[in-house]
């Protein structure tokens, strides 16, 4: 019995941790994966990726091209129209990020089955969602300023995806609930569109 409950915290612990690197990974693509693998590499994290299909991830290799990846991206986004050409691309590559980052912490706590269906829904879905409003808060940047304000939105989305990736963490319950308000902001925000109000 004490061993379920103890699995099932670090289900609800891994996932929350998930969630809160999805997030961030909506902001940044490589940032959060880069953070990830340092941590795992440092054993800041832990988890047992030997003898995995994400043993790769817990390697000097990954780090050195996860660091290569984002010095690129985060350079990128300072460049007017490049961002928002580059959003296209990273729309699909955060759901896999997003996707992969909550597999790696939720590997060997619980079922495969069980593992992948929580990381493609909740991780794929989290980040999705955070892109999502990034590409419309860059496509608004762009239209009212012609790309002029735009390396100020990627300052504010590169410090949110520093401060999600590290509190998931150092803290992952308290990311999770960060991500929840996020994620309900965000979906408030969409139905404000699509239903107008009535005054």
């Amino acid at each position: 019995m004490f061993a379920l409950i103890v699995n099932e915290f670090d289900v609800l612990i891994g996932l929350c941790m998930g969630l809160g690197l999805a997030a961030a990974s909506g902001f940044r693509v490589f940032l959060p994966p880069f953070l990830l693998s340092i941590a795992v590499r440092a054993d800041a994290v832990e988890v047992d990726l030997a003898n995995t299909s994400l043993e790769y991830f817990d390697s000097n290799v990954a780090v050195i091209v996860l660091g290569v990846a984002t010095l690129a991206e985060l350079s990128a986004y300072y460049v007017p129209w490049v961002d928002n050409l580059l959003d296209t691309i990273a729309s699909p590559a955060a759901v896999v990020a997003g996707t992969g980052m909550t597999a790696i912490v939720l590997e060997g706590n619980t079922d495969p089955v069980i593992q992948w269906s929580l990381s493609i829904i909740a991780g794929g879905g989290v980040s999705a969602a955070v892109q999502s409003a990034t590409v419309v808060t860059r496509g608004i940047s762009t239209t009212l300023t012609a790309g002029i304000a735009n390396p100020v939105v990627s300052t504010g989305e590169n410090i949110a995806s520093v401060i999600l990736a590290l509190l998931a963490m150092v803290l992952p319950i308290l990311a999770a609930l960060l991500v929840a308000v996020l994620v309900g902001m965000i979906v408030l925000k969409a139905t404000e569109k699509v239903v107008p109000s009535s005054s």
